[in-house]
Formats: structure tokens, sequence, C-alpha cells
């Protein structure tokens, strides 16, 4: 199953059936093996094949009723990949009321599924910042495990947005000491990202498996997707673990005192952070396919937006490998300098002539893969 059907059956059984998200973790392989794929197919199937997968009258009856309504309603094909993407950005809304467990999710980012033979044959295009985002948000699932996703885009949109003021000076574009240089990030502890220090605030109060289902554990299945991919595996019972952490904005607070200065006096509001969201939007609209040969045919709204989410799981999924294949040789800070090192080697303007920090390049997947060889 590729990793844009994966994510369309979790989006229908977590969002349209109301399952909750670690039970439909826990049976994608099982729909997978039973041609069960997408809403339509299941509107299809013998209540009794879904009665035995999902191993409850009750909750069958409540799938099977949420597959004949999406496929009535959205007079879904076959493929549910081609069911439109902006669509279920709306369905896919956090609330106020959404548990710290369902929001993580919502963060996750897309999967890939492709093969090592495939993802040699992809190539991205992008720039600089992008890649440096996709690298942190790699390497901090393994020098950081018990960082929830939220956390990792935000540290990681830190590194990138220091990394991108760097680039500005040395181009000129920007002058005069940075807001660490002028000491606004005094009193906040500092992390090592991807070679930089980061500003973090610590989110004690906060738990990121806070609403996760009682079955998480008991669910998962081989090859399916781990709550851990999104929520870390720390315990934020644990004070001698790193508690969860946002990357503090030390650029818009001097920004924000600055303003309030020149103002009336007003209440002090809360510490700008970089938020996962922004994270993760960017990462998601900044990566997209080469297009090689003649031209295609111009595809719709939501045709795009599927194939950028496709490419960015793909990429993801590349760097991942070579994170991984890595973790177990080095240690946590020897990695971190390795994945910046390859991040150089790989950056879009080397590969392709790119010259400026915002001019898109090439990026082969084929090359990221042969970092697992590396030296």
């Amino acid at each position: 199953m590729s990793g844009a059907k994966i994510t369309d059956i979790l989006r229908f059984l977590s969002q349209d059936a109301k399952v909750p998200l670690a039970t439909a973790l826990g049976k994608v392989v099982e729909l997978q093996k039973a041609n069960m794929t997408s809403a339509e197919q299941i509107s299809k199937a013998n209540p009794k094949a879904i009665q035995e997968i999902f191993k409850d009258e009750k909750l069958a009856k409540q799938v099977l009723n949420a597959a004949k309504r999406v496929s009535k309603k959205r007079g879904a094909p076959a493929d549910s990949a081609t069911t439109s993407p902006q669509k279920k950005k709306k369905e896919s809304k956090i609330t106020k009321d959404s548990t710290p467990f369902e929001v993580e999710s919502s963060l996750g980012l897309p999967m890939s599924s492709a093969s090592d033979s495939e993802l040699c044959n992809m190539t991205v295009v992008t720039n600089r910042a992008p890649l440096v985002l996709a690298f942190a948000v790699c390497v901090l699932k393994y020098t950081m495990p018990e960082q929830p996703i939220s956390s990792r885009l935000s540290l990681a949109q830190a590194v990138v947005s220091a990394n991108s003021r760097t680039k500005a000076v040395s181009l000129g574009l920007e002058s005069g000491q940075s807001a660490e240089q002028e000491g606004w990030g005094e009193g906040h502890p500092t992390i090592k990202v991807l070679g930089r220090d980061i500003r973090v605030l610590k989110r004690w109060d906060y738990n990121p498996r806070e609403g996760e289902p009682d079955q998480a554990s008991a669910s998962e299945e081989p090859n399916a997707v781990s709550a851990k991919d999104f929520v870390g595996n720390g315990d934020i019972e644990d004070a001698d673990k790193m508690p969860p952490l946002w990357g503090v904005d030390l650029e818009a607070i001097r920004k924000s005192q600055a303003t309030i200065a020149g103002s009336d006096p007003k209440p002090a509001s809360a510490l700008p952070i970089y938020t996962a969201e922004s994270a993760r939007s960017y990462l998601l609209r900044s990566i997209s396919k080469l297009q090689e040969g003649i031209p295609p045919k111009s595809k719709s709204a939501a045709a795009a937006v599927q194939e950028k989410e496709d490419y960015v799981g793909h990429l993801v999924h590349a760097i991942d490998s070579v994170c991984s294949s890595w973790a177990t040789t080095l240690s946590k800070s020897e990695l971190d300098r390795r994945a910046w090192a390859w991040y150089l080697r790989l950056r879009p303007d080397v590969q392709s002539g790119a010259q400026g920090w915002g001019e898109k390049g090439h990026v082969k997947l084929s090359d990221i893969l042969a970092l697992r060889r590396d030296p």
C-alpha cells in the first residue's frame, strides 16, 4: 500500500468512522490483506469480514456505515487517493477540545512505503531551507527520541530561522547583532540541533500521550504505524528526562518588545515560539517532484497538493532511513554533526547550480540513500 493510501485509510477510520486512532493504526495491515484500502472498497465488503478485522460488531457496523456514507457523498472512485486533499484538510482541523494525542497525530508527516529501487528513480525540487527542516525533523527522532512531532517541527524551524539569518548576514541583506547576541535568549536553556545552539521553552505541563486510547499498546501490528512516530518515547512524569520543548523565536521577542516600548504599555503576551503547524505547512508546500521531458497536462489543485505530499513523504522516508542506519553505531552528538555534513553535501545549490538561499535546485533521493554507506 502506498504512503498516500495509508494516510487516506487512517483519515477515513479516525475522522469519518470515528475509530480511535490507536485502533485504526493497528488495523491498516489487516485491511490491506483483505483488499479494503478505501472507503468504497469497505462499503462493498462483506460485513462479517469487517467484523473479523475489528473484533467488535458495533464498531464494524460503524465503519461500514461510514464507508457507505462517504462513498455516496463523495462519489469516491476505487482508489481513494484521488479524493480531494483540500477537503480532507478541512475535515481534519484540530479544535480547542482536541486532546494532545489527537493534536500530535494530526501533525504527522506524510508516509511513504516506496522501496529503495523506487526512491532511487525520484528527484525532488526544493531549496536549502526546506531541506534543512527535513533533516532536522528526521535527526531529532534519533537524537531526542523523547520529543513528540510538535516539538521536533518547532525545533527544526528554529534551526531554519537561525540558518536563514546567518545566510542573510553573509549576503549583506541584514546587519547588526542577532537577538541572541543582544542577550534576548538569556534565561532559556539551549539544546544543539544540526550543530546549532537553539533556545528552548520546556513544556512541563504538556503530555503528548494525554487522550491516547487504552488499547493502543495492544492494537499495534507488525508494519503498522507506531504512535511513537508522533508522540515520542518519553515519560512526562520522569523529571530526569527532557520534557517536550518549543523552539523560542528570539527575533520575535525582540521585535515585540520594541513595539511595546514605542506605544502604551500592554500586558505581556505569550512567549513567541516556532509553531509546529507553520513548520509542517512550510515543508509540505516547499517540496515538489522534478518534472522531466514533455511538460505534463495541467493538474487539478487537489492532485498537485497530493503529489507534493507524496514527495515530502518520499524525501522524509529517505532521510529517516539514513538516520536509522547510523543511529545504532554513532553517538547522538556525532549523528547530529554528521547530519549537518550530509545536508551540506546534498543542498540544492551544490547539486544543481542554484545560487541563492531561496533559489530552488534538485536533490536526488538516490544520493540521500547513498549516505547509508557514508564513511
